[in-house]
């Protein structure tokens, strides 16, 4: 056994009861399909084979991103050499997008995922997709059936464990009574830490982990801001307005907060994440790998208590994480 596979052995942390060991930082790979703006194929997937190399097993994806861009680069990245049996693919299927990139809806009716499965399988290369979640709740749906048609592609060897985004915690109960969940994916950042009065014990009660996305509040945390119209954060209430100019100003005392202590404002906003909820993963979209070195050094310069202590009181941020009509229709946020 290598120095490296033995770190990750002894870091691993299992989603769930029922759920895979993996690494425990993710690879987020939608970035790399032009929602943050414009990026680098080729560097992408160095990105991605880098990952790996480094001890990282998860690598999440979701059908819609790029319209099935983002599955094409994720099975080239992992494709010879062995990655592919190195790594667990989560894969999230549901949104409808057209031919100018529009979104138009959702279906989750279980011929429309048994559907979308069968082409993420194709895009991909591969004959199992590890995880495989809706990316929201279809209101049309039950999610019964949903889950249902999930578990029928798990009993044909298609899927290997069920997973949930961005559901509350009845939807969580209902569908983990229809089928075991490995683990939800639900935002969460010291700019989004709504997942912990309701939603994080529900999980913990029913040995269900959690993969975290939005880590740096899609880079608000590390100073990134929208880079032209191409780039949908330009729409997110945190990056306009006056919410952009108050949080300005709470990223410069994060920034001095972080240098203090010898790291990125990254690394900071990974390590808050993994002091604070170290059973669960999050999921870090770097696209390049600079950007994934510094990523990974953060499981290097873990945080005290006193620290969580003194960068909470600093981060009093402004604005939703999503618009207004987003934000109605995620269940994770009914009250």
């Amino acid at each position: 056994m290598t120095t490296r596979e033995s770190t990750r052995v002894q870091r691993a942390v299992r989603l769930g009861s029922t759920g895979p060991e993996v690494f425990p930082l993710g690879l987020g790979c939608m970035g790399m399909s032009g929602m943050y703006g414009a990026t680098d194929e080729a560097e992408s997937v160095r990105t991605i084979q880098a990952a790996i190399e480094r001890g990282v097993t998860l690598l999440d994806t979701g059908d819609f991103y790029g319209m099935g861009h983002n599955e094409l680069l994720v099975g080239r990245a992992v494709a010879g050499a062995g990655r592919r049996d190195r790594v667990q693919i989560s894969v999230k299927f549901g949104a409808l997008r057209g031919p100018d990139g529009s979104w138009n809806g959702f279906d989750a009716r279980p011929a429309a995922v048994k559907n979308f499965a069968a082409y993420s399988l194709k895009r991909l290369g591969v004959d199992v997709i590890d995880i495989y979640r809706p990316a929201r709740l279809d209101p049309a749906v039950p999610i019964e059936d949903t889950i249902g048609a999930i578990a029928d592609l798990v009993k044909a060897g298609h899927v290997r464990h069920v997973g949930l985004s961005e559901v509350g915690v009845e939807t969580i109960r209902r569908a983990h009574r229809v089928h075991p969940i490995v683990d939800l994916q639900i935002e969460y950042s010291l700019a989004s830490r709504a997942p912990e009065a309701e939603i994080f014990p529900a999980l913990a009660e029913l040995g269900i982990s959690a993969t975290l996305y939005g880590v740096l509040s899609r880079g608000l945390l590390a100073g990134s801001k929208p880079k032209g119209p191409g780039d949908f954060r330009a729409h997110l209430p945190r990056f306009t307005g006056e919410n952009r100019e108050r949080n300005e100003g709470v990223v410069g005392a994060l920034q001095r907060f972080a240098a203090g202590r010898g790291m990125t404002p990254g690394q900071l906003a990974i390590a808050w994440v993994l002091a604070r909820q170290p059973a669960l993963v999050p999921v870090i979209g770097a696209k390049t790998r600079a950007q994934l070195d510094d990523a990974l050094a953060a499981l290097d310069r873990p945080l005290s208590g006193g620290d969580l202590e003194a960068l909470e009181a600093l981060a009093a941020f402004s604005g939703d994480r999503y618009g207004a009509e987003q934000m109605r229709h995620l269940d994770s946020e009914r009250r």
